[in-house]
């Protein structure tokens, strides 16, 4: 078994408060979760209106299934609207 992680740091130059950065992080975040049937989560920057990061986990029974997985995961992020990527990082355990 395979535990694929993938962090996202992103960008929100149109977010203005909190409330717009949550709205598109949701939004981002559900599309992600039932697309492709990942766990993901905010895990920093979440009092900054215009910053986040963003982790995406995938179980698989192998390492190139979820780097698969993850990779497609983060072009499925590339093109959300609201937000720019600024780094990413896929690791395998």
């Amino acid at each position: 078994m395979v535990v694929g992680l993938l962090c996202i740091e992103l960008s929100l130059p149109g977010a203005n408060s909190l409330k717009e950065k949550r709205r598109v992080l949701k939004s981002l975040i559900d599309r992600v979760h039932n697309q492709f049937n990942v766990a993901a989560a905010e895990v920093d920057h979440q009092d900054q209106w215009r910053r986040a990061t963003v982790a995406v986990a995938c179980v698989s029974e192998g390492s190139q299934h979820a780097s698969q997985v993850l990779s497609r995961v983060m072009s499925a992020v590339d093109r959300q609207g609201g937000v720019v990527v600024m780094d990413y990082s896929i690791q395998m355990r």
